[in-house]
């Protein structure tokens, strides 16, 4: 933390309630207000790849391990830090990443949310964003991520897509408009990344995997959306 500085926290319009979640072998869902079952939007935007990553998983589970515990310290020190709250002791390599990202996190204020639930009943999707704030004063959906090697736009656009999801759930029950959304990536190669967008330039890759995933689990004859 910068000395003598804090990070300002706005009470978002509307409360927000937390929902129940439920896994199954279609992925994570959330029962929304109204009864509603909804898949998580990492499922519906990481359908395409699902099968690849399970079986990388499979094949390399010490290695999926290491990954996914090293993207659940990250966020929770992210987290910590933008509540201006002590981060806590973490591991050299990760203590690296989260460095890495500090310089990037000091470009976000005016925070709505952290680690909190979205859905929306018109793209039928539910998940957990992880900040939404002013990040260089726009408002804006923000997503921390932890990687072994840096990343090129072409490869993130599942990332790009979560957020649009995100930002369109934000404006559903907020009425505030999201400017843009932020992909914060840090990696172990010593990178540290911000990619900028626009959540309307990829609406239509949204719809695309909304579509994917609902095609695919028709097929299976899986009835997934309650």
């Amino acid at each position: 933390m910068i000395e003598g500085f804090k990070f300002t926290h706005v009470k978002p319009p509307q409360n927000i309630q937390e929902l129940k979640t439920t896994e199954s072998e279609e992925g994570r869902f959330y029962l929304a207000p109204g009864e509603k079952r909804y898949p998580s939007v990492t499922t519906v935007c990481g359908f395409e790849k699902a099968r690849f990553f399970a079986k990388w998983r499979a094949e390399n589970p010490v290695e999926a391990k290491r990954t996914t515990d090293r993207g659940n310290v990250i966020h929770e020190a992210c987290e910590n830090y933008l509540n201006n709250e002590p981060v806590g002791e973490l591991a050299s390599n990760e203590a690296m990443l989260f460095n890495n990202l500090k310089r990037s996190l000091h470009r976000i204020n005016n925070i709505r949310a952290q680690e909190v639930p979205l859905w929306s009943h018109t793209l039928r999707l539910a998940g957990r964003v992880d900040c939404v704030a002013e990040f260089d004063e726009k408002l804006s959906i923000i997503d921390f991520k932890g990687s072994t090697r840096r990343k090129t736009p072409s490869k993130i656009t599942n990332y790009f897509c979560q957020a649009t999801a995100y930002a369109i759930m934000w404006h559903e029950m907020m009425g505030e408009e999201i400017e843009q959304i932020v992909i914060l990536v840090t990696s172990e190669d010593g990178a540290s990344q911000v990619f900028v967008k626009k959540p309307l330039d990829y609406v239509a890759e949204l719809k695309r995997s909304i579509d994917l995933y609902q095609q695919s689990t028709s097929k299976s004859g899986s009835a997934l959306w309650g």
